[in-house]
């Protein structure tokens, strides 16, 4: 398992687009990849799961992968992340 904790940098994170984006990322690995907030853990394939998170701007997040791309999972929602404005 691999982990990661990342500050949330995307102002309009509440909108469609970046989280499909998030999800559309997470997809393309085989690894199941989490994102952990508080006592929140939702799979970050999960579109409906995704937008429930209700994530806010610099809100510490965990991200969490366990798989054989694991460490490639993690790194791959990390960037994007940190890229999306």
């Amino acid at each position: 398992m691999t982990s990661a904790k990342f500050t949330v940098k995307l102002p309009n994170y509440v909108e469609a687009r970046p989280v499909a984006e998030i999800v559309q990322t997470a997809s393309q690995y085989e690894s199941t990849i989490f994102l952990i907030s508080g006592n929140k853990k939702i799979n970050a394939k999960s579109i409906m799961g995704m937008m429930s998170l209700g994530l806010h701007n610099d809100e510490e997040i965990c991200i969490e992968a366990d798989g054989t791309d694991e460490e490639q999972a993690v790194d791959a929602v990390v960037r994007y992340m940190s890229t999306v404005a």
